[in-house]
């Protein structure tokens, strides 16, 4: 088959070779030239085998810290991320489609896909009054990250929610952090548009977004085109496993916090006052949304009783820091009709693993409990409900 390549009718010279070598260099350039003009990636990027050929992943992928053990990639790519995703299917004409947002206590670290927050929400089989059923999706994503939140958000709404649910804590909108995650760095155009579209409080210049020449941009579309190929092929380990995530062995949280009350570079004991904080993401939210309801919600965290519990709820929240968030959004909510509750407390330390806001699959079932009664008493009675009294 191969005959006429390998034994030429007359013997390959150098001359010949260079030309070849040429040729396919220049092919090379162009299509890569073309393509750096044409960014097709945002296009690429939507089209997916998901939900087509395998059914949609019930997270966003995420391959934790051995991507060797996991069905996953960890990408910057937040189109291809959900449209990987079930969120992307069509969506039913009897249902009511919910967004959840928040961080990896949401997403379900330590969990697997399937005994995460949305899946346990929809197996409750929650019925609105006009009959639509509540189904739920899992957009968290680790790290407590609300500027990463508006970007996924911003993304999801193409899918026709319903409802967002969107589960903070006092560190999601610490404002120095947002702006080092790989996500947002990677995402200069879908900050650009948060700015000029939603009037996010931030300057593009106070995050250092990569500066690529030519030959970097290349190498950078490369880059994201093997992410996009190996998350496609990674579909049919997530097809005959329903896994994406290797779970790994942790020590259980200590009662007994170490004596450090300081937060943020504030000054310690001294209140933070509305400026020390992000809320600004929350009106964005709400701009985003549009005229479907969003509820912001404080998730429950670990509240230690041993060593320096006095000082301390854990080790991620002084009692002076976390006291004064918790009045701000309190005092703020009403001031701009935000639909906000407040979950800091509500469930035991028994179901805490690893960190204060990582809960296991018990835990994540009683706050599918909490919030679904919460969406429909909203929806039913315009309220939220007995918890958030």
């Amino acid at each position: 088959m191969w005959g006429w390549l390998i034994h030429p009718e007359k013997p390959y010279t150098w001359g010949f070779i260079g030309r070849v070598g040429l040729k396919a260099m220049i092919l090379f350039i162009i299509a890569n030239g073309l393509f750096m003009v044409l960014q097709p990636m945002d296009f690429i990027s939507r089209l997916s085998l998901y939900n087509v050929v395998f059914d949609g992943r019930v997270r966003l992928p995420y391959a934790g810290s051995d991507s060797s053990q996991s069905y996953a990639v960890t990408m910057d790519n937040i189109p291809a991320m959900i449209a990987s995703h079930q969120v992307a299917r069509p969506k039913a004409d009897d249902e009511f489609r919910v967004l959840i947002l928040g961080n990896s206590g949401i997403w379900g670290f330590l969990l697997p896909p399937q005994q995460t927050l949305a899946p346990q929400l929809n197996d409750m089989n929650y019925l609105l009054a006009d009959g639509r059923r509540v189904v739920a999706y899992n957009l968290a994503y680790p790290l407590p990250l609300t500027l990463r939140d508006l970007l996924l958000l911003d993304e999801a709404m193409r899918y026709e929610p319903d409802m967002v649910v969107w589960l903070v804590s006092m560190t999601s909108f610490f404002l120095p952090s947002q702006f080092v995650d790989t996500m947002v760095i990677n995402n200069r155009d879908g900050v650009s548009q948060l700015i000029d579209n939603y009037e996010l409080a931030i300057s593009l210049s106070d995050i250092k977004f990569p500066e690529h020449n030519f030959f970097g941009q290349l190498a950078s579309s490369q880059q994201a085109l093997a992410e996009l190929y190996r998350n496609q092929l990674y579909g049919m380990m997530w097809q005959s496993t329903e896994s994406d995530l290797f779970i790994e062995a942790y020590a259980p949280l200590s009662n007994d916090l170490e004596e450090d009350v300081t937060w943020g570079g504030f000054e310690p004991f001294v209140p933070l006052v509305e400026d020390n904080l992000f809320f600004n993401v929350v009106d964005v939210g709400y701009t985003i949304s549009g005229d479907i309801p969003l509820i912001v919600i404080t998730q429950p965290m670990f509240i230690a009783t041993g060593a320096n519990s006095d000082v301390l709820y854990n080790n991620d929240a002084p009692r002076w820091a976390f006291d004064s968030y918790r009045a701000l959004f309190t005092q703020l909510a009403p001031q701009r009709n935000w639909h906000y509750c407040d979950l800091w407390d509500a469930l035991p330390n028994e179901f805490y693993t690893d960190t204060p806001f990582h809960i296991n699959s018990e835990g994540t079932g009683e706050l599918a409990r909490i919030i679904g009664e919460m969406m429909t008493d909203y929806m039913e009675f315009g309220y939220l409900g007995r918890e958030c009294e």
